[in-house]
């Protein structure tokens, strides 16, 4: 049976070339199946997606690297230095491949300063989604948003370089000191609605959609309070009053976690449903035309006859 020395013996090359890519070959191998072996033994006792992950795409790195500074070693004598091998890679790269070592650059930020980590819900510059993937020169989103309303997913899969995180924005959803965000839902009754009765239902549906969240997000503030310049903002579920064209706003304002706010959203129109079905005085409002008569529907003050009178006690013509 022939040995790897015998086939790479055959090619004609010479015994140093030999030598060299027999080193390489076994380096390999070598590299490979001590990935295969750490893994095996760390699957064993690790729980959950989230580590096995990072564990395959730390040895992944950490195995390049090494193949990167063993071959470098076998093949070129004049690195006869570890330090001078890199600086002249580095150099190189610099030079040719510029882009790269940004987005070398960046990686290494995502992975020290951690921006955000797989399974975040991040926004960088135009582009909305959970993290599902991360690379030496790319992170990939599951993109939200777009055409797809409430911040869900839309089938899509984004990858984006890792530089933009110096030269873009990083929004992260679902990271630092604060576990939540806040939505709203603008809610339109009639003029002629009782509204402060619709304003108290929807306080109460708030209320009792959002009670336990107010309770932990209080807390993760008074924590965060000892470490940050933070003015606590007023964190229970809060229904604003303003006046639009068609009607009466009412716009319902209160915490929910980031990847259930279309959820959220959901239940508390259901539960507006349900509550203003069963008020007689209370309607949605939504662009309509109409005739409004005075004299039947305008306040006694302001109908046409009792202006007359008004201008005919204070002298004036009617």
């Amino acid at each position: 049976m022939k040995t790897i020395h015998d086939i790479i013996g055959s090619l004609g090359l010479s015994q140093h070339t030999q030598y060299r890519i027999a080193a390489s070959i076994i380096v390999l191998l070598l590299l490979v199946i001590l990935r295969k072996l750490m893994l095996k033994l760390v699957w064993k006792g690790a729980e959950g997606y989230r580590i096995r992950y990072q564990w395959r795409k730390g040895t992944s790195y950490a195995t390049f690297f090494l193949a990167v500074l063993l071959l470098g070693r076998i093949w070129f004598e004049e690195f006869a230095s570890v330090a001078t091998f890199l600086g002249l890679l580095t150099a190189g790269l610099a030079i040719a491949l510029k882009d790269l070592l940004v987005n070398l650059a960046g990686w290494l930020f995502i992975v020290w300063r951690r921006p955000f980590e797989v399974g975040d819900r991040i926004q960088v510059g135009e582009h909305a989604g959970d993290v599902i993937d991360l690379r030496i020169f790319q992170f990939t989103l599951m993109e939200i948003g777009t055409w797809v309303h409430a911040d869900q997913n839309t089938g899509r899969i984004v990858h984006v370089p890792n530089g933009l995180v110096f030269t873009m924005p990083v929004l992260n959803y679902s990271r630092g000191w604060f576990d939540y965000i806040w939505n709203e839902i603008p809610i339109l009754v009639t003029f002629e609605s009782n509204w402060e009765r619709a304003k108290e239902h929807l306080e109460r549906i708030a209320a009792s959609r959002a009670e336990l969240l107010t309770d932990s997000a209080r807390k993760k503030m008074d924590a965060a309070s000892e470490k940050y310049m933070i003015i606590t903002p007023n964190l229970d579920p809060v229904v604003y009053t303003s006046v639009e064209e068609s009607g009466v706003l009412l716009t319902i304002r209160y915490l929910c976690e980031p990847h259930r706010r279309r959820e959220s959203t959901q239940m508390i129109w259901e539960d507006v449903l349900r509550a203003f079905k069963q008020c007689d005085d209370i309607d949605f409002a939504y662009p309509t035309q109409r005739f409004y008569h005075n004299p039947v529907e305008g306040k006694p003050g302001t109908t046409l006859t009792a202006l007359g009178d008004k201008a005919q006690k204070a002298g004036l013509p009617e």
